[in-house]
């Protein structure tokens, strides 16, 4: 088996006073603002309507490619908040190496009160789902709604349907009954699916539209510290899905038919008690490729 700083850079590869920031902060295209423990993350408001934040995935990913490959059509009807999260994208790392999950929830708390709206939307893409979805639970008053975009509450999960998936396309037989040995199953699989040039499947079926997300992400140094360490810290590996029930607000699922990455049928598992459910012909890059029908699910929720 890879010890665990092998998998870890696998994966990296693969892949107040808080009142006195805030009052000091200029709405700009492009800013920054300092959480209450000193980190500096990256945020762009665009757009007009409602405040909706933007909670990307990876982990360790960023705000950028989304917004560039289509996510940026919600602006009409939206003030969109793109923000990095600690440790990614254009955002620093935390002295303390704080990446916690209540860290995290409380980032988007202080991106929400820049906003200056006490009710914000949450749109999470993939990853993102775990960070906006324990923030929903913590601050529901604060949250007109949850869009959850190809999202996974259950990364466990989410890695067994792509090793399944990998299987399937390469003919091979990764598998483990041992939870703890999935991610060292995961990078295996996945390493052979990239050997055999087949990696884009993960994505979408369309190597193109993965090589361009690829060029967007290559574009701008970028921060991976957060990627690093995530997959490598057991309290995200907890299965979020058994506790869906619990929130009480109005929830927006849209999934990829074919989203291999998290899972087709990863939202059965959901129990949201105001859900409303968006199936698309597609994958895991439904804002680009399936814009319209992303744009109508959204739009819709809103009314």
């Amino acid at each position: 088996m890879m010890n665990i700083s092998k998998i870890a850079t696998l994966l990296l590869f693969l892949l107040l006073t808080a009142g006195q920031v805030f009052s000091q902060l200029r709405t700009k295209p492009d800013t920054t603002i300092v959480t209450s423990d000193g980190v500096r993350l990256f945020l762009k408001v665009s757009g007009h309507g409602k405040p909706c934040i933007f909670v990307h995935g990876g982990p360790g990913a960023w705000s950028k490619s989304f917004e560039a490959l289509g996510g940026n059509v919600l602006e009409e009807n939206l003030t969109m908040y793109y923000y990095d999260q600690r440790g990614s994208g254009r955002s620093t790392s935390p002295a303390n190496k704080d990446y916690s999950l209540s860290r995290m929830v409380e980032d988007i708390e202080d991106v929400r009160r820049i906003t200056g709206a006490d009710k914000v939307y949450l749109l999470a893409h993939s990853f993102g789902g775990i960070p906006a979805y324990h923030y929903a639970l913590k601050y529901p008053t604060h949250v007109a709604g949850l869009i959850m975009l190809n999202a996974t509450l259950s990364i466990n999960h989410s890695l067994l349907s792509q090793i399944g998936y990998i299987n399937k396309i390469l003919d091979t037989s990764f598998t483990t009954a041992d939870t703890s040995a999935i991610v060292s199953t995961y990078v295996a699989a996945i390493t052979a699916l990239r050997e055999k040039g087949k990696g884009f499947q993960m994505l979408s079926d369309n190597s193109r539209n993965v090589a361009l997300l690829d060029s967007i992400d290559r574009s701008a140094p970028r921060n991976y510290d957060f990627g690093r360490v995530a997959l490598l810290m057991p309290e995200y590996f907890a299965d979020f899905r058994l506790s869906t029930a619990d929130l009480n607000i109005p929830v927006l699922v849209i999934s990829g038919a074919a989203d291999h990455n998290i899972g087709p049928d990863h939202y059965r598992y959901f129990r949201f008690p105001n859900q409303r459910l968006n199936v698309i012909q597609g994958g895991h890059l439904l804002y680009y490729e399936k814009n319209t029908d992303f744009k109508r699910a959204v739009t819709r929720f809103l009314r």
